[in-house]
């Protein structure tokens, strides 16, 4: 089985909405998600989490308190490369705060989009069960 390792970030502004990103990879594929992504080989989390940030929301950021581990084995047909069976995915998970740049969405990569949105505003969403973990992490959903 193939193993993921990624760094994601729970930021919010200062009325408490949240900075999620579309991940689109066709078909299928698609969902919110936290904005964040796959270590490089070398990098550190937090070197990650802040080029993640970057490449797919267009904002800078501080790297703050680490909220916790998350991990999931995904099935072969919630992957773009199916053939080499389930992938474990390991996602290290931040609090961030912005410091400086302004919203703009990946334009080249495997999300879309990126915005804004209220807690209720996400529970709407189509989201990966991430999101919810993170934010039941961070205190911003009951934990069950």
């Amino acid at each position: 089985m193939r193993i993921r390792v990624a760094a994601y970030a729970v930021i919010l502004d200062a009325d408490g909405r949240q900075l999620l990103s579309h991940w689109n990879e066709g078909p299928g594929l698609t969902g919110w998600t936290l904005p964040g992504g796959g270590l490089e080989f070398g990098e550190h989390p937090t070197e990650t989490v802040v080029r993640e940030v970057r490449e797919e929301t267009g904002y800078d950021v501080e790297p703050g308190e680490l909220l916790g581990l998350d991990t999931t084995v995904i099935p072969p047909e919630r992957l773009r490369d199916r053939s080499g069976g389930p992938m474990q995915a390991l996602r290290i998970l931040y609090r961030a705060e912005i410091t400086g740049g302004t919203l703009t969405p990946e334009a080249d990569g495997s999300s879309d989009d990126a915005g804004w949105f209220t807690q209720p505003e996400v529970d709407a969403l189509d989201r990966v069960p991430a999101v919810d973990t993170a934010r039941r992490l961070a205190g911003l959903l009951p934990v069950p």
